[in-house]
């Protein structure tokens, strides 16, 4: 899909870029498949904000993703290509031999009327979804199960893939996009391909409205808050923080490792790359 620019009528088309949608399905989602999505504005089940500058947005439904692929042993023909304004990479709505319907992540280059399987001994083939032991090293995937029958964890969004790089006994040596390399089950699921939508990444918002309506409000900065609304807020005049930059509720924001599950270190063979300063 090609990036598509817009002619400078406004200040906020000027700067529009957005991802052409003409070889998408131009027409309401599969109603069996859709539910209704109601807005916390980022607060949890007692009220308060725990998430920060959400709130408002245009009204959506959800689609419901098979991120498992459950159903095995039969062909499903792909019957349309979708934009889902829930994720960053498209979807596509399958038709199975026995008339059952699936929402699946749609992979790049996949085409209407491609044929995808599930399941052990099938063809290594774009959209196809089969156990990590099955597939080859090196081979591009998606959608990866991080325990078997969990449904996919890894590699969920637009553009994104990992790859096999060796296999150790009952794992597979995986590596992320992060740089991170783990073990991962053998018998976990995994989905053949690069994910759909690659150009998301390139995108232009093009103005503040085009934000509110993806639900996003504006972000003010600690400083010119009150004290009791953060910790760098208050002091006389335009002054700075006074300490160190940290969250609103004091957490350090300059690299602190908040990751603390001792359980599964054991499966990480190499950390993510370190981002450059």
């Amino acid at each position: 899909m090609a990036l598509k620019n817009y002619r400078p009528t406004s200040p906020g088309q000027r700067q529009l870029v957005t991802v052409s949608r003409k070889e998408l399905h131009n027409g309401k989602p599969e109603k069996t498949l859709t539910v209704g999505l109601s807005k916390s504005g980022g607060r949890n089940n007692t009220g308060r904000v725990t998430s920060w500058h959400r709130g408002g947005g245009h009204k959506r439904k959800y689609r419901i993703i098979d991120f498992k692929r459950i159903k095995h042993d039969m062909f499903a023909t792909v019957e349309r290509i979708e934009y889902d304004p829930n994720r960053s990479c498209h979807i596509m709505l399958v038709k199975f031999e026995d008339g059952e319907r699936f929402y699946y992540l749609a992979p790049k280059d996949i085409k209407i009327g491609d044929k995808v399987e599930n399941g052990s001994n099938v063809e290594i083939k774009l959209g196809n979804c089969l156990p990590l032991k099955e597939i080859p090293v090196g081979i591009d995937i998606h959608n990866v199960e991080i325990n078997p029958g969990g449904g996919g964890k890894i590699a969920r969004s637009a553009g994104t893939s990992v790859s096999i790089s060796g296999i150790d006994g009952n794992y597979s040596i995986v590596k992320m996009i992060s740089g991170e390399v783990r073990k991962i089950n053998s018998n976990s699921l995994a989905t053949i391909g690069v994910l759909s939508n690659p150009d998301q990444k390139n995108i232009k918002i093009g103005k503040a409205g085009r934000s509110r309506w993806l639900g996003r409000r504006p972000h003010t900065r600690g400083v010119v808050k009150n004290p009791v609304d953060h910790p760098h807020g208050g002091g006389e005049g335009k002054s700075a923080g006074g300490r160190h930059p940290v969250s609103p509720t004091g957490q350090s924001a300059k690299g602190l490792k908040t990751r603390d599950n001792k359980r599964t270190d054991k499966f990480i063979i190499r950390r993510r790359k370190k981002k450059r300063a």
